[in-house]
């Protein structure tokens, strides 16, 4: 849910949790612009390059850098509004925008194909030395350009090219999971073995140098000075439907939830702090939970800017090839993939997270489905795949979702800018 407290932030919680979509809100207005300002800088990058015929291996790792860009950016398009602009040259001037209609999901979808197949042949599997250690920790690799392509043929249900993407970066050696869950989210786990991709920050003592990001900072605790608890801006908090939908002990449940007026159980990912009862929400995203000793040392006392935002992780990988695997018929495929998540998750212990047996297609699927709902809770997963699976209506209609809904308006303004040329989202007139 939108989460804070009730009075903060009022309209967003009008619109995302209640599902009552507004065609010119700031929120929405600048996702959109921003996924153009990043598909713009990539543009540059890939059209300088081609105007200057540069064919050299290191010049076209740099185009596939910015062409993975440009496919994550209209990935996040494509799933936010449906049909968008198509803009694959850089844009000088509103004019040269204006008069662009929007491109078909099939069009947009090839070009993030194309751009991603263009990163799998142009890109490191790492950036190793040879004594193993990263040059570059967090540059982009083949492994997150097969990992996001996979992804977006998933969402056509193209099961089998999926599946063989997802099978050679199991196959590559270069991904395990973390024994410990926590690690995949924790300042200490950042650029670890289960990230394929997560975007970079730092701050450095005093805040100098500052390569800073608000995504933690937003979902801190919301409390108050004097509580010592006035940790961030307090969004993206649990619902209780999350915390009722875990089962029996599994210990992911104390991994990615604060609760209120309780331990953040250090045993479980926390230091040792108990959260005051009075807070404006129950429960809290423990996945951005900042450490204080951190916070200290950056001057960050009421959020956490150095924290790496992860995007793709090996998790994802398995439990997509799971999912492959068990809409091509390979049974014994799927029931070995989920179990590898599940074994992770339950740290050892007997009696907890039994192993789910293959018996059919569809059985299988109800696993698959739940298990990403507890394994990637809180990480902006759950909405795109209720969509994708055609449960929306189903888990959200409750709460006002309408098949509409599935997408986003396009922003007002600027429909408004292109005279005609870009037609609004047929379902919001």
């Amino acid at each position: 849910m939108k989460g804070s407290s009730e009075a903060d932030g009022a309209d967003w919680a009008v619109i995302y949790d209640n599902f009552q979509y507004s065609k010119d809100h700031w929120s929405t207005n600048i996702y959109y612009e921003r996924k153009y300002l990043m598909i713009n800088m990539a543009n540059e990058i890939i059209f300088t390059a081609d105007s200057l015929k540069l064919t050299d291996p290191a010049s076209l790792t740099n185009v596939a850098e910015a062409k993975f860009v440009r496919a994550l950016a209209y990935f996040d398009l494509v799933r936010a509004f449906g049909e968008v602009r198509k803009v694959e040259v850089p844009i000088r001037n509103a004019a040269q925008v204006n008069s662009m209609p929007k491109s078909s999901v099939a069009d947009i979808y090839a070009l993030i194909d194309a751009d991603l197949v263009f990163g799998e042949q142009h890109l490191p599997i790492n950036w190793n030395t040879a004594s193993g250690e990263s040059k570059f920790p967090g540059r982009l690799t083949s492994g997150a350009a097969k990992t996001l392509h996979a992804k977006a043929l998933m969402y056509r249900q193209l099961w089998g090219p999926a599946f063989t993407l997802l099978q050679s970066v199991i196959n590559s050696g270069q991904y395990h999971l973390e024994s410990n869950y926590s690690n995949a989210f924790s300042h200490a786990g950042e650029n670890g073995p289960e990230s394929i991709f997560e975007i970079q920050a730092y701050k450095g003592p005093g805040g100098k140098p500052d390569y800073w990001g608000y995504y933690a900072t937003s979902q801190g605790v919301r409390g108050t000075d004097a509580q010592g608890w006035n940790l961030g801006w307090g969004w993206n908090t649990p619902t209780q439907n999350l915390v009722n939908a875990y089962e029996p002990n599994d210990p992911r449940k104390r991994r990615t939830i604060l609760f209120s007026g309780q331990s953040d159980d250090p045993a479980y990912g926390g230091f040792g702090r108990t959260l005051p009862s009075d807070l404006p929400r129950l429960y809290w995203n423990k996945k951005v939970y900042a450490n204080p000793t951190q916070q200290i040392a950056e001057n960050d006392l009421h959020g956490w800017g150095s924290y790496h935002q992860r995007i793709l992780r090996y998790a994802d990988v398995l439990l997509m090839a799971a999912e492959c695997a068990n809409e091509l018929g390979q049974g014994a495929e799927a029931e070995a993939y989920l179990e590898m998540i599940r074994a992770r998750a339950r740290e050892g212990q007997s009696g907890v997270l039994p192993k789910v047996i293959y018996q059919n297609r569809a059985q299988m699927r109800y696993f698959i489905k739940f298990e990403r709902r507890v394994e990637f809770a809180m990480e902006g997963e759950r909405f795109f795949d209720l969509v994708r699976w055609g449960d929306a209506q189903t888990v959200l209609g409750p709460l006002g979702y309408q098949p509409r809904n599935k997408y986003l308006p396009l922003p007002q303004p600027v429909v408004d800018q292109s005279g005609g040329a870009l037609k609004q989202n047929p379902d919001y007139p």
